[in-house]
């Protein structure tokens, strides 16, 4: 299940710096410096895991729930979408809360327990909040995407954390964001396509291996606490960058603008 989340939702990301060439027009200085900095984001939060794990534990979590949030469009207040985004972090703690616990642990020290029975102590608000969304979904028309999400939260409550995780992630989460970028960068060949998205996720994975080489003292050895700890690193950038250019795609005058909803079959 590490190597599915790892595999199939890593690659969602990797047509950032597409997005930014096809809707900012900028020369090969400006792109350099932007794809620089983009690469330090990603950098630095993987050194705060080796220096501060726990601040990088948070921070990722909070990073996660805000960018899950995003899903939900359909929710007018960003403190009601990050609670639902939330949701999908808190819901395994219903069922696993010592599974979640050993998760967090492995991923930082043991003071990230008490982190766990906060977000289990949230989960009933959050799902709350995810019951009132998958509701208004489906009164909208957006039957397929409240399904899906239904099941999803079900699953996380039932299954081992990683396992709802990886599905949530790699089957409703990933296609989603994948299915808008399609539309934006539709002129983008197949095979062009999937060569971007296999390098740049190839790319994280090898500079993240680079930096366990470097400093393997200081990171677990536990290969899905280290999965967890990639997609974090990258997941900062991502989540930046991404919500720039969605207000520059929502934008009246943008020449490619984002699609209000894509529906993704559960």
């Amino acid at each position: 299940m590490t190597i599915l989340f790892i595999g199939g939702g890593l690659p969602h990301g990797a047509y950032d710096i597409a997005l930014l060439r096809r809707i900012v027009s900028v020369d090969r200085s400006r792109l350099a410096v932007t794809v620089g900095g983009y690469a330090a984001i990603a950098v630095l939060t993987a050194m705060l895991w080796m220096a501060f794990p726990l601040v990088a534990l948070v921070l990722f979590l909070t990073v996660a729930a805000v960018h899950f949030g995003e899903d939900w469009q359909m929710l007018d207040e960003p403190l009601l979408r990050s609670a639902a985004g939330a949701a999908v972090i808190a819901a395994p703690t219903i069922g696993h809360q010592a599974d979640v616990s050993m998760l967090f642990v492995e991923m930082s020290d043991a003071r990230a327990s008490v982190i766990a029975q906060i977000i289990t102590a949230a989960a009933p608000v959050t799902l709350l909040v995810t019951a009132v969304g998958i509701a208004v979904s489906w009164r909208d028309g957006s039957r397929h995407w409240a399904a899906a999400m239904a099941l999803c939260l079900l699953l996380l409550m039932i299954l081992p954390p990683v396992a709802g995780f990886a599905l949530f992630f790699v089957f409703l989460h990933s296609p989603r964001h994948l299915a808008q970028t399609r539309v934006i960068l539709r002129d983008m060949t197949q095979a062009r396509w999937l060569m971007t998205g296999a390098a740049l996720s190839g790319s994280a994975i090898l500079g993240w291996w680079v930096l366990h080489r470097l400093g393997s003292s200081r990171i677990d050895q536990n290969m899905v606490a280290q999965a967890f700890q990639l997609l974090a690193s990258v997941a900062v950038p991502h989540l930046l960058l991404s919500r720039w250019l969605e207000d520059r795609l929502h934008r009246p005058e943008s020449p490619n603008p984002m699609p209000s909803r894509v529906e993704t079959a559960p």
